[in-house]
């Protein structure tokens, strides 16, 4: 006979319906604005069950105010977002990227600057839940993309307290905070997928996360030579930098069918992309002349001091995905360099912890 569900230590509400308890919550302030599914303790336990994880498991802890993200608050928030249970161990691998130090979770959600959370999924389990990788892969139309990535925010809300105008303080913010959740397209890609890069073995499911700014969608559809296409992201990626911020660390590409055939007929690899935006993701601070910041032109070292937008090629992460159609692509910027650095995980299957 099956283990009878354990039980779970979040107050409950009994509420008439889900029109009702959507009003409960929003008056409560425990959503993004947008409607939730109500969570009952049967679909909160599907989803612990799906991820292998009773209640009182910590997934993560937030290292600045020492707020453990349990698993049980973890799968009620999911339930909100609308998640299937089957997506609760992706969204448990990205928590647990969060969680890791170099991500800097505090920091990244709480500054000024507004970030969201670039999430990347590679891997089988793309195929197992249908993530899209393909057209309009940054927007609507996804279940699985759409819920793990809103599962996140309501996390960020309703755990760690990260509210508009309290832990959280965005001048502005952007869409991306409701969801930027992407799969990459392994199956219609000749490069290596992105979890690879970073370590994780062929075949291994994985989530990348990083904290970034509202995407930059670029164009190039007046050339055949994989310099000129490439230079175009770098072009993005110094006016970032010129107008946001100068500091180095990941950014990301994403690189939709149309311009990654051009560039792998040329014969380039992700590795050569990364090599080359390193070399051409620079600016010197004369330039900001030109950006409205001549005040800043002479201060630190001088007009002719030289910042790269990358540490190293390998800073650069470069995704496979979008539409089949079109010479678009997207640069997706950091946050604040490296004080928020990407982080890569495994998805760890139930039971196999």
């Amino acid at each position: 006979m099956p283990l009878p569900d354990p039980i779970l230590q979040s107050e409950a509400f009994e509420l008439s319906d889900a029109v009702q308890a959507n009003e409960f919550y929003q008056d409560k302030g425990w959503t993004d604005g947008l409607p939730i599914v109500p969570p009952t303790a049967h679909g909160v336990n599907a989803c612990l069950r799906a991820a292998g994880l009773g209640p009182d498991a910590v997934i993560g802890t937030e290292r600045v105010r020492q707020r453990p993200l349990t698993a049980e608050k973890v799968a009620i928030n999911a339930v909100m977002a609308g998640c299937l249970p089957g997506y609760m161990p992706v969204l448990v691998a990205v928590l647990r990227a969060m969680c890791e130090e170099p991500f800097n979770l505090h920091g990244s959600t709480a500054s000024t600057g507004g970030s969201a959370q670039f999430i990347v999924v590679n891997g089988p389990i793309r195929q197992t839940l249908g993530m899209n990788a393909t057209h309009n892969v940054l927007s609507t139309g996804n279940r699985a993309n759409a819920t793990i990535g809103r599962a996140v925010r309501l996390v960020l809300i309703n755990v760690l307290g990260c509210v508009p105008g309290q832990l959280d303080r965005s001048t502005l913010g952007h869409p991306g905070k409701y969801s930027l959740c992407i799969a990459e397209d392994e199956e219609d890609s000749p490069w290596l997928p992105l979890a690879q890069q970073r370590g994780v073995a062929e075949g291994v499911s994985a989530v990348t996360v990083m904290a970034c700014e509202s995407p930059h969608q670029t164009m190039n559809e007046w050339t055949h030579d994989p310099e000129e296409v490439v230079e175009t992201f770098a072009a993005e990626m110094r006016h970032n930098m010129l107008t946001y911020s100068i500091w180095p660390g990941n950014y990301g590409l994403v690189i939709p069918k149309q311009l990654r055939e051009l560039l792998a007929a040329a014969g380039w690899q992700k590795r050569d992309i990364q090599d080359y935006v390193y070399r051409r993701a620079r600016v010197k601070r004369r330039d900001w002349a030109g950006v409205g910041k001549a005040t800043i032109v002479d201060r630190g070292g001088g007009p002719d001091q030289e910042f790269c937008a990358l540490r190293a090629p390998e800073d650069l992460l470069v995704v496979a995905a979008g539409g089949p159609a079109g010479g678009f692509g997207a640069v997706v910027p950091p946050w604040l360099g490296s004080k928020a650095l990407a982080v890569t995980r495994p998805v760890t299957p139930p039971g196999g912890e």
